[in-house]
C-alpha cells in the first residue's frame, strides 16, 4: 500500500466511511489498458466504491500509474506492491485488504459502465443474495467487435444454492461478472494446489461452498476484452494435470463439506473439463486431442462419476426449469453419439473463422 493510501484508509476507518463495495485488480503487465480500468471504477454512479490494486511485481508502467492514481484520489484507491505470485494470490492480497460490505474481482484489462457498481449492489441488497451476476460483452482486443453478449437475454429469478444446485450451471465460471459479500470471500476455503488455467472456475466453486443466494442483473454491464496473448488463449500439456489435481481436491473437499453440491459440481466438471478445457486442447490438432479426450475421459470416470447420466443436464430438467442448462444438455448428447471430436472442432472453426462464441 503506497503511504497516501495508507493515511486515506486510516483516516476513512476513523471517520468511519462507508465502504459499499471493494474491487480488487490483480495488475501484471497490463499498463496499456489500467488507466480505462480505473477510470471506469471512478466514473461510477454509486458511492462508497473502493479499488484494491495488487501491484503482482508487474515490470512495466503499472506500478507507477497506481501511484498516480493513489495520489490524485485518495481513500478511493489503495495500492498493495508485492512480488510476482500469480494472480490468485494477488487476489488473496487484495480480499485482506478490502474494507467493503460486497467484494468485486476486475482484471485489468477489462472495463465496467457506469452503473455497474450500483446495479449490483442494489441487488445483492434488494435480494439479500450472497452473489450477484451480471451480464457482459466480450471485445476483440484489436478491432473492438463484439463477439458475444453472455448473461442477458432473459429474466433470471434469484435462487437459494443449496434448494436448487442445478441452477448454479447457468452461472459462468468467472469471477469478475460478480459481486460477493464479504464474509462469504474471507471465509472461502484454502486449496494446496492452485492450477494455472481454469484457476477462476476452482477459485468460484470453493466459494460457492459457502454460498446461498444467487441474484442476477441480465443485462451486460462489464466490457471484458479477448487479447490474444491472454493467459486464456493460451494451454500447455503440462497444465492439465495441474488442473486434475486441483479439481479431484475440490470434489474431495465438497464431499466432506457440502455433499448436497456434488451432483452439481459432477455436471461442472462436464462442462468445464470435457468441453471448455478439451476446446483448448483441440487447438493442438486431433492427434493431441484424441490422446486427451481419452485420458479425460477415464479422470471423468474415476473422479467424478455423476456426469454421465447427470440429473441437471436432462432434458425432463431442461423442460422443468423453463430452458435452464439447455445448451448443456445438447453438448451432453452430442458426447453420448461419440462425436465430441467433432463437435470441438466445429466449435473452434466458429470461434477462429465467424468470430463467434457459444458459451456453455
Amino acid at each position: 500500500m503506497t503511504e497516501s493510501s495508507a493515511r486515506e484508509a486510516g483516516k476513512a476507518k476513523e471517520t468511519g466511511m462507508e465502504k459499499r463495495l471493494s474491487v480488487i485488480i490483480p495488475c501484471y503487465r497490463v499498463e496499456r489498458y489500467l488507466r480505462r480500468c480505473l477510470d471506469s471504477l471512478l466514473a461510477q454512479t454509486l458511492t462508497g466504491v473502493e479499488m484494491v490494486c495488487v501491484n503482482d511485481g508487474s515490470p512495466d508502467g503499472c506500478p507507477a500509474i497506481l501511484r498516480e492514481y493513489a495520489d490524485r484520489y485518495g481513500d478511493r484507491i489503495v495500492v498493495i506492491d508485492q512480488e510476482n505470485q500469480g494472480v490468485w494470490k494477488a487476489r488473496k492480497r487484495g480480499i485482506e485488504a478490502a474494507t467493503g460490505e460486497y467484494i468485486g474481482f476486475l482484471d485489468p484489462d477489462d472495463f465496467v459502465r457506469p452503473d455497474y457498481a450500483r446495479r449490483l449492489y442494489e441487488t445483492a441488497k434488494a435480494q439479500d443474495a450472497d452473489i450477484a451476476c451480471c451480464g457482459f460483452d466480450r471485445m476483440d482486443e484489436e478491432t473492438g467487435k463484439r463477439y458475444s453478449r453472455e448473461m442477458t437475454g432473459f429474466p433470471r429469478e434469484a435462487f437459494d444454492l443449496r434448494q436448487e444446485p442445478g441452477l448454479a450451471l447457468e452461472v459462468n465460471p468467472a469471477l469478475w461478472n460478480k459481486i460477493y459479500r464479504a464474509e462469504l470471500i474471507r471465509n472461502m476455503p484454502e486449496i494446496s494446489w492452485i492450477p494455472r488455467v481454469l484457476d477462476d472456475l476452482v477459485f468460484l466453486e470453493l466459494i460457492l461452498l459457502n454460498a446461498r443466494q444467487i441474484a442476477f442483473v441480465p443485462e451486460s454491464l462489464i466490457l471484458y476484452t479477448v487479447r490474444r496473448d491472454s493467459i486464456i488463449s493460451s494451454l500447455k500439456p503440462e497444465d492439465i494435470p495441474g488442473v486434475y489435481t486441483a479439481m479431484k481436491e475440490l470434489r474431495a473437499m465438497t464431499a466432506r463439506e457440502q455433499p448436497g453440491l456434488l451432483t452439481m459440481l459432477d455436471a461442472a466438471a462436464f462442462l468445464h473439463l470435457r468441453i471448455s478445457l478439451m476446446h483448448r486442447v483441440s487447438a493442438s490438432g486431433q492427434a493431441a486431442l484424441k490422446k486427451a479426450l481419452r485420458e479425460n475421459r477415464i479422470f471423468l470416470d474415476a473422479e467424478f462419476p455423476g456426469w454421465r447420466r447427470n440429473p441437471y443436464i436432462r432434458l425432463s430438467y431442461v423442460l422443468s426449469h423453463r430452458g435452464a442448462n439447455r445448451k448443456l444438455y445438447t453438448a451432453h448428447v452430442i458426447y453420448d453419439l461419440g462425436l465430441a471430436r467433432p463437435f470441438l472442432a466445429v466449435y473452434g472453426w466458429m470461434i477462429d473463422r465467424l468470430g463467434v462464441c457459444i458459451k456453455w
